[in-house]
C-alpha cells in the first residue's frame, strides 16, 4: 500500500484511496503503523477486565454483579420475571439481553444466590431454560445475608452516567470457590472449579485459627474424582472425574452419576460412538434421567460387565480430565492464584468487611445514645422553656446551647449545632408524653449494645468464626459433599478394548495384518493392539496392528502382544550358526521398542530356530530330540524337559543341548505351569486388585483359586481374581476362598423380628447367593470367616433394667448347615449392639504345595548337554 493513496479520516486516521487523489491543503496523512497494536491491547484489556474473568473481591464477573445488584433493587420478597430483571440490568450493562439472560440462568442453576421458579433447565440432561418471560427469580435468603451492605459498598457511575452501580459487592463468603467460574478472554482464560459449601466454611474457620487446611472441588453432578494432581487449582493441575457406574445384573450396567462438564446427552453420544468404532459392545441404552441420573446400558450375551466398565472409562466421556486454572482480577490486573490463597484472601476480606460493619454500627449506636441523652436532658430539665423569649433563630440556638452545658459533661462527644437543631424539631406531643424511666431503659439497652459491639471489634476473629459457623448452621443442611474423592487406577486401553477385528498371517511371505482374510487366522484383536512376531532365523519384532505389514519371511510364531505380561514364557531351541551346537532357553519379553528387530540367538550368521513355543502361564513341556547319525554317536533319541531350564532374559545365550546336528524335535508331553502362584493385593484406595504390592495382600493364587466376596446386603459370591474386577461399595469381606472354611453370620430377621446365628459353607461357586432372609427389614449384623469366631451381645436397657452382656462361642452355639437355613435364634431380648471379638485359637492345616520353578533370575542354572555316548547330563554352570 503506497503512502500517497492514504487519505485522513475523521480524528486524524487515514484510509486507502485507490484513485490516488492528492490530499487537499491543510489535510495530513497519518500512518496506520502501530495503531492495531494499541487497538488490540485495548480490546484484550476490556475483555479480560469487563467480561470474562471474575474479581477476587466478590467473585463476580461484571455482568453477574450487575444482575445481583438489579435483583436487590427489585427485591420486595416476591418473584420477578427474569425478562424484567434482564431489562432492569440493561440500565447498567452495555450489552444485549441474551448475555444477561444466559448469565442469570447459570447463577440460578447453581442454587445458591437465586431462588428460582419455573423451568430453569437441567444441568444433568443439558436441557436449556425456558424463555426469560416464562421463568421467575428472587434473591435467596443466603444471598440477601452475604452479598449486600450498602453502607460499606463503593459505588461508581454506570456506562451512560445515569445510574450508580457497585464497584464490588461486599461479599462475606468465599463465593468464587463455592460457585466456580469459567471464562475465555483474549490471551488468557480462567477455570475455577466449584467447591463444597460446608467445607469452605470449615476451611475459612481454620484460616482464622491459623490451622492448616486443604480444599478440593465438589461438583453438582456428583461423580467420582481423583484429586491427586489438583495442584491447588493452579496452572498445570488436572482433575480426573468419572461417572459412577455399577452392575445392575449380569447383562446391565447403570450410570447414576456423571462427570462434571458433561450431561447425559453428550455421555450417551460418546458411548454410541465408541460402540460404532468397535471399542465397546453395547446392545441398548435407556436414559431414564429425571431428578436423578439413571442411564441403563444393556450388554450383549458373553460381554464382561467389569471389562465394559473399564472400557467406558477408557473410550467414552464416562471419564473426563479437567484442567483448573486459577486466574482472577486484582487491582485491575490478571492475578494467577491457587484456591488456598483465594480462600485466605476471601476470609481476610470477610473479616475486614465485618470490622467495617461493626464500626459503622458502633457509630450509629453512639449517635443514638448521644441524641437520646440530649433529648432526655432537654425535656427532663425543661430547657425548651428557655427559647420562649428568644426572637431570633440564633438566639434560640444559643439559649438551648447554654441550657445544655451544665448537663453535658458525661456525653461522649461535644454538642453540635446540628444536635440543637434536631432538639428544636421535637414535637410538643412527644415532650408531653416523655417517660423518664423508659428513656433510661433505652439508654441502658443502647449502652449494652455498644459494649457488645466494642467487644466484637476487640475480638473480631472470634466474631468472624461465629459468623461463619452461623452461616453453616443456617444454610449448610442439604449441602453435603456430592463428589466422592478416590484415587484412580490407570486403565490400559489395550486390556479393555473390544477385540473387534481378526488378525491373520502369511507365514511364507512374511505378512501380518487384519486384511489378509484369505490367509491363516491368528486371533481376535483391536486396532490399538501390538503384534509380536518370531522368525525362523531367531529374530523377533513388535509392531502395531495394521491392515497389512511385512515383518520378515518364514514366520514361526505370531500373537497379540501385551507388554505388561510377565507370565507368558517362550521356550526355544536353536542352532548356533550353520553347523554349530544347539542351545535351549526360556525367556519372557518385556521392555521392547516397537518396530525394532531383536536377535534371540547368539548372533552367529545362519542360526536357525529348531523348536519354539509360547506359554501363557509359563508351561514347560517335554520334547524328544532326534539326532542325526554322525560318527560314533550311539544314542540318537533324548528327552528334554523345559522345567529343568531356568527362565532368563531374552538376550541370554541359553544352555547347550548338544554339539551334534539335530534331525528333528517332537513334542512328547504337554507341560504344566512352572511359575509360582500369583500374589494378588487389594488396594482399598482405588478399590481394585493389583499385582504391584499396593494395599493388602490377599494371598497367592493358582489358576483354579477364587476370591470370596461378601456384601453388607447379605449377598456373597466367589469370583476369579481378575485385575479388571469392580467391587461394590457395600463389600465387607474380600479374601482368598477356602471351600472347606465355614462362614458365620448373625442377622436380624425382619419378618420374625428376631436375631439369628448361622454357619454355612459356599455351596455354589458360580452363583451369587443371599444368606439372610429377603424381608425388606432384614439386615446383616456381623459376618466372620474365622474358624472359631466369638461374638459379644450388648442388650438395651428395658424399663431401667440392664441385662448383662453375653459372649457367644459361635462354633459351639450352632453346627454348619446349608446356606439357605434360617439358623438358631440368638435371643428374644432387645439388643443394642453386636460386636465381633478375637476368635478362639485354631491351627489351620497347611496344604501340600507342589514344587515350582521360580520365574526370577536367581541362583545357578542347570546346563543340559549330551556326553560322547549321546547321554543327556545336567550340570550347574
Amino acid at each position: 500500500m503506497d503512502e500517497e493513496h492514504l487519505e485522513p479520516l475523521e480524528g486524524g486516521e487515514a484510509h486507502y484511496d485507490p484513485q490516488g487523489h492528492e490530499p487537499e491543503a491543510g489535510e495530513t496523512i497519518t500512518k496506520v503503523t502501530g495503531m492495531y497494536k494499541d487497538w488490540f491491547l485495548d480490546y484484550a484489556s476490556y475483555v479480560i477486565l469487563e467480561r470474562a474473568v471474575p474479581a477476587i473481591e466478590d467473585g463476580f464477573k461484571p455482568v453477574q454483579r450487575r444482575i445481583m445488584h438489579s435483583l436487590k433493587e427489585l427485591d420486595d420478597g416476591r418473584y420477578n420475571k427474569v425478562a424484567n430483571v434482564v431489562g432492569h440490568t440493561m440500565q447498567y450493562h452495555p450489552h444485549g439481553d441474551a448475555s444477561i439472560g444466559d448469565a442469570m440462568v447459570q447463577i440460578g442453576q447453581k442454587d445458591l444466590l437465586i431462588d428460582t421458579q419455573g423451568n430453569w433447565g437441567n444441568i444433568l440432561t443439558g436441557d436449556g431454560a425456558a424463555a426469560s418471560r416464562y421463568i421467575e427469580a428472587r434473591l435467596s435468603k443466603f444471598g440477601l445475608e452475604v452479598l449486600y451492605s450498602p453502607k460499606i459498598t463503593t459505588w461508581q457511575l454506570s456506562y451512560d452516567g445515569r445510574k450508580n452501580e457497585p464497584v464490588n459487592l461486599p461479599v462475606k463468603f468465599p463465593l468464587l470457590l463455592a460457585q466456580g467460574a469459567e471464562g475465555i478472554a483474549v490471551g488468557l482464560s480462567t477455570k475455577v472449579l466449584p467447591h463444597n459449601f460446608n467445607e469452605l466454611i470449615d476451611a475459612s474457620i481454620k484460616v482464622l485459627k491459623n490451622k492448616p487446611f486443604t480444599i478440593y472441588p465438589d461438583f453438582p453432578t456428583a461423580g467420582i474424582a481423583d484429586m491427586t494432581n489438583y495442584n491447588d487449582g493452579m496452572r498445570g493441575g488436572r482433575v480426573r472425574v468419572r461417572a459412577k457406574i455399577s452392575q445392575l445384573d449380569k447383562s446391565t450396567l447403570v450410570i447414576t452419576q456423571i462427570p462434571f462438564s458433561t450431561n447425559t446427552g453428550t455421555l450417551i453420544d460418546s458411548i454410541l460412538k465408541a460402540n460404532e468404532k468397535g471399542k465397546i459392545k453395547v446392545k441398548k441404552i435407556e436414559d431414564n434421567t429425571a431428578a436423578d441420573v439413571e442411564i441403563l446400558i444393556h450388554l450383549p450375551p458373553g460381554v464382561s460387565p467389569d471389562k465394559t466398565i473399564d472400557a467406558l472409562y477408557a473410550f467414552t466421556a464416562c471419564e473426563t480430565s479437567i484442567a483448573p486454572l486459577g486466574c482472577v482480577i486484582e487491582n485491575h490486573k490478571p492475578f494467577f492464584v491457587g484456591v488456598s490463597e483465594m480462600l485466605r484472601i476471601s476470609t481476610h476480606r470477610t473479616v475486614e468487611l465485618l470490622r467495617r460493619e461493626l464500626e459503622i454500627e458502633l457509630g450509629e449506636l453512639e449517635e443514638q445514645w448521644h441524641f437520646l441523652s440530649l433529648e432526655r436532658i432537654f425535656i427532663e430539665n425543661r430547657i425548651y422553656r428557655l427559647i420562649e423569649e428568644e426572637e431570633t433563630w440564633e438566639g434560640v440556638i444559643r439559649a438551648i446551647d447554654d441550657g445544655l452545658k451544665p448537663f453535658t459533661k458525661h456525653l461522649r462527644r461535644a454538642v453540635t449545632e446540628e444536635d440543637i437543631v434536631r432538639l428544636t424539631e421535637i414535637r410538643i406531643k412527644r415532650i408531653s408524653k416523655f417517660d423518664i424511666d423508659k428513656a433510661q431503659e433505652k439508654l441502658e439497652a443502647l449502652e449494652g449494645e455498644i459494649e457488645q459491639v466494642k467487644y466484637n471489634l476487640e475480638h473480631i476473629i472470634d466474631f468472624a468464626v461465629k459468623y461463619f459457623q452461623n452461616l453453616k448452621d443456617k444454610y449448610g443442611k442439604g449441602r453435603e459433599r456430592k463428589t466422592e474423592i478416590r484415587n484412580f487406577d490407570n486403565i490400559e486401553a489395550t486390556k479393555v478394548v473390544l477385540r473387534n477385528t481378526k488378525l491373520y498371517v502369511n507365514r511364507e511371505e512374511g505378512f501380518v495384518g487384519t486384511g489378509l482374510k484369505k490367509d491363516e487366522y491368528v486371533a481376535d484383536c483391536s486396532d490399538i493392539d501390538d503384534v509380536i512376531v518370531f522368525l525362523r532365523d531367531g529374530s523377533m519384532i513388535i509392531t502395531k496392528v495394521d491392515v497389512k505389514t511385512f515383518v520378515g519371511k518364514d514366520i514361526i510364531h505370531v500373537a497379540v502382544f501385551d507388554r505388561n505380561d510377565k507370565r507368558t514364557i517362550y521356550n526355544m531351541i536353536y542352532r548356533d550358526g550353520k553347523n554349530g551346537p544347539s542351545y535351549v532357553k526360556r525367556f519372557n519379553v518385556s521392555g521392547v521398542t516397537r518396530d525394532k528387530p531383536y536377535d534371540l540367538t547368539a548372533g552367529t550368521k545362519d542360526s536357525m530356530v529348531l523348536y519354539f513355543s509360547g506359554n501363557p502361564n509359563g508351561e514347560a513341556e517335554v520334547v524328544t530330540v532326534l539326532l542325526r547319525q554322525v560318527g560314533s554317536i550311539k544314542k540318537l533319541k533324548i528327552d528334554l524337559d523345559f522345567a529343568a531350564i531356568a527362565i532368563k532374559g531374552r538376550a541370554s545365550r541359553g544352555n547347550t543341548v548338544t554339539k551334534y546336528p539335530i534331525k528333528k524335535i517332537e513334542l512328547k508331553e504337554k507341560g504344566i505351569s512352572t511359575l509360582k502362584p500369583r500374589r494378588i493385593w487389594f488396594d482399598d484406595t482405588v478399590h481394585r486388585l493389583n499385582v504391584d504390592a499396593r494395599g493388602e495382600l490377599l494371598g497367592e493364587f493358582k489358576p483354579n483359586d477364587r476370591l470370596l466376596v461378601v456384601n453388607q446386603n447379605g449377598k456373597l459370591k466367589t469370583i476369579v481374581p481378575e485385575l479388571t474386577t469392580h467391587f461394590d461399595d457395600g463389600m465387607i469381606v474380600l479374601e482368598k476362598w477356602n471351600p472347606d472354611k465355614p462362614l458365620s453370620a448373625i442377622y436380624y430377621d425382619g419378618d420374625k423380628q428376631r436375631y439369628y446365628i448361622k454357619r454355612f459353607v459356599v455351596e455354589n461357586e458360580n452363583k451369587e447367593e443371599t444368606f439372610i432372609t429377603d424381608h425388606p427389614e432384614s439386615r446383616l449384623e456381623i459376618v466372620s470367616t474365622d474358624w472359631r469366631p466369638v461374638a459379644e451381645v450388648i442388650f438395651a436397657k428395658v424399663k431401667g433394667v440392664q441385662k448383662e452382656t453375653i459372649t457367644v462361642d459361635i462354633e459351639s452355639f450352632i453346627t454348619v448347615k446349608g446356606i439357605k437355613a434360617q439358623g438358631n435364634q440368638l435371643t428374644t431380648d432387645k439388643v443394642k449392639e453386636i460386636n465381633l471379638l478375637d476368635p478362639l485359637p485354631y491351627e489351620e492345616p497347611e496344604p501340600e504345595e507342589p514344587e515350582t520353578i521360580s520365574d526370577e533370575n536367581e541362583g545357578d542354572e542347570p546346563s543340559v548337554s549330551l556326553d560322547d555316548d549321546g547321554q543327556i547330563t545336567l550340570s550347574l554352570d
